[in-house]
């Protein structure tokens, strides 16, 4: 049996009592709070005694994807990527193991075990917490629907473990050896996008996503507000805009790659595009191209094979190495928060804060200590 009191929508001011009773439900919108509650006691009382009888639902609770389909139609303020991305993982993860059980059959021990066992076959955490995301949004939903009563996700926590990131980055050496191929192969066509990556740290599909109109050459500054992920252009990963300096040499760089896009377009006839790194034909450039062009750079100087997000991780630990300011860097790269940048590239930060610690002396500045044995 059970009588619960609930505020329904949250933060109304207006409570409903839900009735559990031997396989039956029923709900009823009662009012205030100290009312509801005193309408639920009686109500207990009154099954104890067999002096109510609740009634009967005719329909069984639907599906767990029946309940999710449903869910996903609804207007949403998500980006299309996040509600791709829900769709995806409720297709791949979630259906195959919960899509055919009624909504209130599934309960918290089957979400802890379900998790637990995605962990243990090697998925990250952050991986899972992206299966979790859609899945808890739906039984969000249900309890809303009065589906079921509480929700079985709430307060379920993931089992922690640290997170790995892989940071494989080109030394400064390295990274002279790569541009050096860079203005060879291609006659160097694709030279201002390596050098835009190592200098600036942007993710690919920002450099897929900049435009003329967010670089302002006198301020050597870029403006990053957009992202271009399976052909569709975005918002940047967090949503969020932040201004990327550029050095001397790209804003030159740069500047000669708009000369030498004009050409072109006065040559065939047409504008000038739109996009910074724009293909021949003034479409936005295509990842799979570029991944292969930075492969034939690494084979001709004979550098080990990297990915192309290694760029953003070669950006950030030559300058954390050089020992340029982790707040600046972090902001540069786009990060949520410095905690990120720490989590990932803690080790490749230098103790070049030695100086700094050693300058506590200076607090107190007496003569040297001479042990006492030494005064005998």
């Amino acid at each position: 049996m059970g009588v619960k009191v609930r505020e329904k929508p949250k933060g109304s001011g207006t409570f409903w009592v839900f009735i559990n009773h031997n396989g039956k439900r029923k709900s009823k919108k009662i009012g205030d709070e100290k009312t509801a509650n005193e309408v639920a006691e009686k109500i207990k009382a009154k099954l104890i005694l067999g002096e109510l009888k609740v009634e009967k639902i005719n329909q069984p609770s639907p599906t767990f994807k029946e309940c999710a389909q449903l869910w996903i139609s609804l207007p949403h303020e998500w980006k299309e990527s996040t509600k791709e991305n829900y769709e995806f993982n409720l297709k791949l993860h979630a259906y195959p193991v919960f899509g055919k059980r009624r909504i209130d059959e599934i309960k918290r021990k089957d979400f802890k075990v379900y998790f637990d066992n995605l962990l243990i076959k090697g998925l990250t955490r952050s991986t899972v917490a992206l299966i979790k995301a859609p899945i808890n949004g739906v039984f969000s939903y249900a309890v809303e629907s009065e589906l079921i009563e509480n929700n079985p996700l709430n307060e379920l926590k993931l089992t922690h473990k640290k997170r790995n990131f892989k940071v494989e980055p080109l030394n400064e050496a390295e990274v002279n050896q790569l541009l050096e191929h860079a203005k060879i192969f291609m006659d160097g066509y694709y030279y201002p996008h390596m050098l835009c990556a190592l200098r600036t740290g942007l993710r690919i599909g920002e450099l897929k996503a900049l435009k003329w109109k967010d670089i302002d050459f006198e301020k050597r500054q870029i403006e990053v507000k957009r992202s271009c992920r399976n052909g569709r252009v975005t918002g940047t990963k967090n949503d969020k805009w932040r201004r990327v300096d550029m050095t001397p040499h790209l804003t030159e760089t740069l500047k000669e790659l708009r000369t030498y896009q004009k050409k072109l377009a006065l040559k065939y006839g047409r504008q000038v595009s739109e996009w910074v790194f724009a293909s021949r034909k003034g479409n936005i450039f295509d990842s799979m191209t570029f991944k292969n062009a930075l492969n034939q750079c690494l084979k001709a100087a004979g550098l080990r094979k990297i990915r192309v997000h290694d760029l953003r991780h070669t950006y950030a630990t030559i300058r954390l190495m050089r020992g340029h300011n982790v707040g600046d860097v972090s902001y540069q790269l786009g990060h949520s928060s410095i905690k990120m940048t720490y989590d990932v590239y803690a080790h490749w930060i230098p103790g070049h804060h030695k100086s700094e610690v050693d300058d506590l002396d200076n607090l107190h500045p007496n003569a040297p200590y001479t042990h006492p044995a030494k005064m005998e």
